[in-house]
């Protein structure tokens, strides 16, 4: 029997909209259909590369193409018009990070899926890394006790060539902010997925600052301390000033004394559509009485597994792909999706929380819509 394949259309036709045609090539239950976008002429071109249909609207690619899902993969502030214009044309959302730049427009776009009677999804591929699904399990049942505490870092770089490669990147209204909206988004929806048992955050103090980054308006750096609805702590530093990057990760230690932890990124950063995973994730901390031991055998099955991943092809277009075909069977099947509009808000959540205690110039008049 042939499995049922979503139809799939693309909004945006930048560099990670040919990380996901890549993604989707090799999936059972999916097929790309068509891309969409104001630009005609790059439409056109990125259609011809993938043999897709190319339209100047979405509600064309649900009804002349049949699309079913639409992948919003437009620059930041876009991402709201997108979703709800894919939403209203009838179509399923999975919307790339961060979900929007307010949480007002979060709440816009989940109340439109409500509406609708659509899913709307948000991109968090780290999700499915091995060590952080082995990471969420042993959390989830109950290796650690309770979680009290939780250690969040970034230590990345990005160049000027890199905020050059976009004309949106490293403003205020064009990207809505620096590393805590782009690079950090990943980590903070991991670090509300580990600590789901918590409740959520229920206070945060934070600063953030630009320190070697004279020729962009947005922050490169910032930290903070939570508290979180239970009881427990965290602390946060993230930064984009540390070249050419060092690591990414995250630690979360138990009330019964046990630590776990994940290393999501190593060395220099990875950039969607314009660089690879330098590093494989892996555990770089597990104390979980009897399991001990385990740690180097994770770490050599993690690196095994990426290596042979890059050797086929590319380890960050699978990771991609896992979500897509979990997100698919969702949606076949009539089932919740593996992420959900509501944690994508938690995100931005925490980031205007940030921003507000910094008080961002220009953030909150250049970003109402």
């Amino acid at each position: 029997m042939t499995e049922r394949k979503i139809r799939i259309g693309l909004l945006g036709y930048g560099k990670v909209a040919h990380v996901y045609a890549q993604a989707l090539e090799g999936l059972l239950n999916a097929t790309l259909v068509s891309v969409c976008g104001r630009n005609q002429p790059r439409r056109d071109e990125f259609a011809r590369t993938w043999n897709i249909a190319s339209r100047s609207n979405v509600s064309d690619m649900a009804k002349i193409d049949g699309a079913e899902l639409v992948i919003v993969c437009t620059p930041h502030p876009q991402h709201r018009e997108g979703t709800l214009e894919a939403l209203a044309a009838g179509c399923h959302v999975l919307v790339e990070k961060p979900m929007a730049l307010r949480v007002e427009q979060c709440d816009e776009m989940i109340e439109a899926a409500r509406k609708n009677n659509r899913v709307l999804s948000v991109v968090s591929q780290r999700r499915w890394f091995p060590p952080c699904v082995r990471m969420k399990a042993a959390i989830d049942a109950g290796k650690l006790g309770r979680p009290i505490l939780l250690q969040m870092t970034i230590l990345g770089w990005r160049d000027e060539a890199y905020y050059a490669s976009d004309p949106w990147r490293g403003k205020w209204d064009g990207e809505g902010g620096g590393i805590l909206i782009n690079q950090a988004a990943h980590q903070i929806d991991l670090m509300n997925w580990f600590m789901q048992s918590t409740g959520g955050i229920e206070e945060i103090q934070g600063y953030w600052g630009n320190f070697n980054h004279p020729y962009i308006e947005v922050e490169d750096s910032a930290a903070a301390v939570i508290k979180f609805r239970n009881g427990a702590l965290g602390s946060i530093l993230v930064s984009n000033s540390q070249n050419p990057g060092i690591h990414a990760k995250i630690h979360v230690h138990g009330d019964n004394g046990a630590s776990v932890g994940v290393q999501t990124d190593g060395g220099s950063m990875f950039i969607a559509g314009m660089s690879s995973i330098t590093e494989a994730p892996i555990n770089d901390l597990w104390t979980i009485p009897g399991e001990e031991d385990l740690l180097k055998s994770f770490q050599e099955k993690d690196e095994a597994h990426f290596k042979e991943l890059e050797a086929h092809g590319s380890a960050t277009v699978h990771f991609f792909a896992q979500q897509l075909k979990e997100l698919c069977r969702a949606l076949i099947e009539e089932t919740p999706p593996p992420t959900t509009g509501e944690e994508g808000r938690e995100t931005i959540k925490f980031i205007e929380t940030m921003y507000a205690l910094g008080g961002a110039p220009g953030y909150y008049e250049k970003n109402r819509s």
